[in-house]
């Protein structure tokens, strides 16, 4: 694909916009559109990599136009100043434009990026309409009342994007789905965690209800950001739990090619990393958000060059004090 240059405020203002054309630009070129999803994708940080340079270069613009229609649906959820029924209304605009890329036609640069994807790789629509359940189930609900009901949520917000990576890469196998499964869940569980301080701010609260009575956590100390004893206790048995969910998923890899087969690893390892430095910052996430460094994510790659058997990994406290 020809290189394009898409100006930063451009991917900025897509985010912030309801419209359907959201820019003074009024058409796209696939390579413009691709470039278009691309920036959005750089402009974010995630802790797992998304499109990078170790999947083979073909692959990569597929990649970035999905998580760009995912990003943008998310981003709109997440508009605050917006009142509910306004995001919704976002939702289902960017719904629509959905089906009719799907119907074969798009004029947004993501949908006409899209579209592109959909139809060279073989993709189904419905994972893609799970995101967008997802994301209108974070407009309208925000308090989780069993770890079932949060599974759920995962179901849609996280399970499709492990699936439709394998889709791209021709893996239909329900096998393959299910350990993919267990590691996304795992992946969007790693990030509640991360993020409890950040998700309190704007009133979500992701820790099961039915857990932090059997804790003993108060409603009132979350509200108030109090990280006390039972509070930590509480984290740790979800990170624990967390964990294991990744162990789950850890055979994926050996049953993928090489042209994928690192990426999952540097996504499971990248995971694993976090919950890790849950463990380290004895789970007060308040005053110490945990992400990965620059040394963090180079032995995060070592580890994915040279360890083969992920289920065995961690197993012994010494392979954890490297990192």
């Amino acid at each position: 694909m020809t290189e394009q240059t898409i100006p930063q405020e451009h991917v900025i203002e897509t985010v912030g916009s309801i419209l359907k054309s959201v820019t003074a630009k009024q058409s796209y070129t696939v390579d413009e559109a691709f470039a278009y999803c691309e920036a959005i994708t750089q402009a974010h940080y995630e802790n797992f990599p998304v499109a990078s340079l170790f999947l083979p270069e073909e692959k990569r613009p597929y990649i970035q136009a999905i998580y760009a229609f995912s990003r943008t649906a998310d981003d709109f959820a997440d508009e605050l100043d917006r009142s509910p029924q306004e995001r919704l209304d976002a939702l289902h605009t960017w719904e629509q434009q959905l089906q009719d890329c799907y119907d074969g036609h798009a004029s947004h640069p993501v949908f006409i990026a899209l579209k592109e994807t959909v139809t060279n790789l073989g993709i189904p629509i419905d994972p893609l309409k799970d995101l967008l359940t997802a994301f209108k189930r974070d407009v309208t609900q925000n308090r989780y009342e069993t770890f079932d009901d949060l599974l759920s949520y995962c179901a849609c917000s996280a399970n499709p994007v492990g699936r439709l990576v394998l889709m791209m890469f021709g893996y239909r196998d329900d096998k393959l789905f299910q350990f993919s499964d267990s590691i996304c869940t795992a992946l969007q569980l790693t990030n509640f965690w991360q993020d409890v301080a950040v998700d309190q701010k704007k009133d979500r609260l992701y820790i099961p209800l039915e857990d932090m009575v059997t804790y003993n956590y108060l409603m009132e100390s979350w509200s108030d950001g109090v990280m006390d004893d039972n509070f930590k206790r509480l984290m740790k048995f979800q990170v624990e739990r967390t964990r294991e969910m990744f162990y789950r998923g850890a055979e994926l890899p050996s049953l993928v090619e090489r042209d994928l087969q690192l990426e999952l690893k540097l996504v499971w390892f990248g995971g694993m990393s976090v919950l890790k430095k849950l463990d380290r910052v004895k789970y007060d996430v308040v005053h110490r958000r945990p992400t990965l460094t620059a040394m963090n994510k180079g032995l995060i790659l070592w580890r994915a060059l040279f360890r083969n058997n992920l289920q065995r990994f961690g197993k012994k406290r010494d392979l954890w004090d490297l990192q």
